[in-house]
């Protein structure tokens, strides 16, 4: 790999779009709290005995109030207020709630807007192919940006405050989303002045949906400063849909938005029993002979599940799963058999966002028994072989093959079992909630000044409910790795972001792990805020006698441990069941 400050900068180029989005969403939570908060406190006096909207004792107004208890448990406190006092001063004091949300509403948009038009104005004067095609990934990802953040307020803005309840999972990782679309937008420019300039046009957008994360990770307290209570107990879970609506689960535990048929469908173990809605095949012998192809020919206007069967063949192509593209179900005739490869790379003047061979964007995309490549080789650095951003995605039985970067789970929650993740630096890199399990993770061998790590997660903020999970797998050397297996130094993962987070547990590691477990990504970076945590893991790459000595590196118990088991970590029973892959919810033993 390269430096890391450059290698650093690709990975992160194509989240740009959804980072500023998320800013607005971030002004749109808060206000959406604030609207709540308000029109209780025009009825009202305040918890400690503060006059409602008649009363004039000299104390701090009502709006005041309301305010600063909202901001209280942000990191950027200053930002936060400013935004809400300037919408109550620009409309004279009116503390009307409607108008409240529209001016904060208003407000966040223009943020976003000037942000957007920033990147756009400096992509066309742009000549350098290089940062001409970062800046374009930063308009499309803050496309789908601005899509989520519009979904959180809907789903924030409903009348009814204690439903509210039902939907704090589904925005902390719509947020965590944007915080990561941002950093990607600010760190996939290479040219200096435009990175400086990019970075310093997004740090009100990034400051606020930090602000909003916060403020909906303490909502309970929050509202309880109000009382309002809030019921985080409800008996019947509830999924929240792109279009900010609430969908019940049934008693077998699918999706109520699922057709009788799509239930069917799901409930099948053998997929010679499934019947596609398209069949690729390169032979002729389908209805299509490329998967882009049947790609561009979904119908607009389908509903349930879209079944596309790929049969065996090596597909040379770049394949994208755009927002577009919800609830596809996608498979092959095995991972060796059924092959979608492309050799784009970083090195050759790919932005790593672009280099993926498979992208899989729209939500609820499964795939099953299907393999992954990026040919280009360790001398080539980032590569990409499988990007995935799909919210409750799921993998089954696939492979994905590549040496640096080979599966970039970009965000949202992620799950993959029964799969075969192979690759040198950082292979398992991204910021999202993922938990793969039961699965392969095969080293490969480098270039010979390189050094082999299994994962770099992202997180940025100490809030997001992100990170990578790796449970009951096996983390073995490849067989050209196996003779210098000691002398090619391989970590479990190192810390990409300030708050990394990765979880390895009830796996077997073998022994050219190093005894230190960990290595660090530049200095003391990250060092005293990374969480890694290992739990009852085996094999002589198990021991954790000679691990760093870094704060957050740990060993932990088994009532830890179930925090990052798919049933709580990326709520699995609730959405799971519905892609028809098997799971385990929680530990082994």
């Amino acid at each position: 790999m390269g430096s890391s400050n450059g290698y650093d900068a690709e990975r992160k180029g194509g989240h740009i779009g959804k980072k500023i989005i998320l800013g607005g969403v971030s002004v749109m939570l808060v206000v959406a709290v604030v609207v709540a908060v308000v029109t209780v406190a025009h009825r009202h006096k305040s918890s400690d005995g503060l006059p409602g909207e008649n009363g004039n004792n000299g104390g701090i107004s009502t709006s005041v109030k309301a305010v600063s208890t909202i901001c209280a448990p942000t990191d950027h406190r200053e930002s936060c207020e400013n935004v809400l006092n300037e919408a109550v001063k620009s409309n004279g004091g009116n503390t009307d709630p409607k108008e409240l949300v529209k001016a904060a509403f208003h407000a966040a948009i223009e943020e976003v807007k000037s942000v957007f038009n920033l990147s756009i104005g400096l992509g066309k004067k742009e000549s350098d192919p290089m940062t001409k095609m970062a800046l374009s990934d930063c308009e499309d990802l803050m496309q789908s940006a601005i899509q989520e953040l519009q979904a959180s307020f809907s789903a924030v803005g409903d009348k009814e405050l204690h439903t509210l309840s039902d939907r704090v999972d589904d925005i902390k990782n719509w947020l965590s989303a944007v915080l990561s679309y941002q950093q990607a937008c600010m760190d996939g420019v290479p040219h200096p002045e435009v990175k400086s300039a990019i970075s310093n046009g997004m740090i009100n957008a990034t400051q606020l949906t930090s602000n909003a994360l916060a403020i909906v990770s303490e909502i309970s307290a929050i509202m309880s400063t109000f009382n309002i209570p809030l019921n985080f107990n409800s008996n019947k879970r509830r999924l929240l849909e792109n279009d900010g609506r609430l969908h019940d689960m049934d008693e077998k535990g699918f999706p109520t938005w699922l057709s009788t048929a799509d239930r069917k469908l799901l409930a099948y173990k053998d997929t010679q029993k499934l019947r596609p809605n398209v069949v690729v095949a390169q032979d002729g012998r389908g209805n299509y002979r490329t998967i882009n192809d049947a790609l561009k020919n979904i119908p607009k206007s389908r509903s349930g599940r879209y079944i596309i069967y790929v049969k065996a063949g090596i597909y040379r192509e770049q394949v994208l799963i755009d927002n577009d593209m919800e609830n596809i179900f996608m498979y092959g005739d095995g991972p060796r058999r059924t092959v979608v490869t492309a050799s784009k790379n970083f090195v050759d003047g790919t932005p790593t966002y672009q280099t993926a061979t498979f992208a899989a964007e729209g939500n609820g995309f499964i795939c099953k028994s299907m393999g992954f490549r990026n040919t280009a080789g360790p001398e080539k650095h980032q590569a990409v072989a499988l990007r995935v951003k799909s919210d409750m995605s799921a993998f089954y039985n696939c492979r994905m093959d590549a040496y640096q970067d080979t599966l970039y789970v970009q965000t949202h929650r992620q799950f993959y079992r029964n799969c075969i993740i192979s690759g040198t630096v950082d292979f398992i890199f991204g910021d999202s909630a993922v938990v793969i399990q039961n699965s392969k993770l095969i080293v490969r061998k480098p270039m010979d000044n390189q050094q082999n790590i299994v994962t770099a997660q992202g997180r940025t903020d100490k809030r997001e409910p992100t990170g990578i999970v790796i449970h009951n797998c096996r983390i073995v050397p490849e067989t050209r790795l196996f003779n210098t297996r000691f002398t090619t130094k391989t970590y479990l993962g190192r810390p990409w972001k300030e708050y990394s987070r990765t979880i390895i547990m009830e796996s077997t590691i073998a022994d050219f792990i190093q005894p230190d477990g960990y290595m660090p990504w530049d200095g003391d970076f990250a060092l005293k805020t990374l969480y890694y945590a290992e739990y009852a893991n085996r094999g002589p790459g198990a021991r954790t006698t000679r691990r760093v000595r870094w704060p957050g590196v740990k060993v932990i118990s088994r009532r830890e441990a179930l925090q990052y088991t798919v049933g709580s970590f990326i709520n699995g029973k609730y959405w799971l069941r519905s892609t028809g892959a098997p799971y385990m919810l929680g530990l082994r033993a």
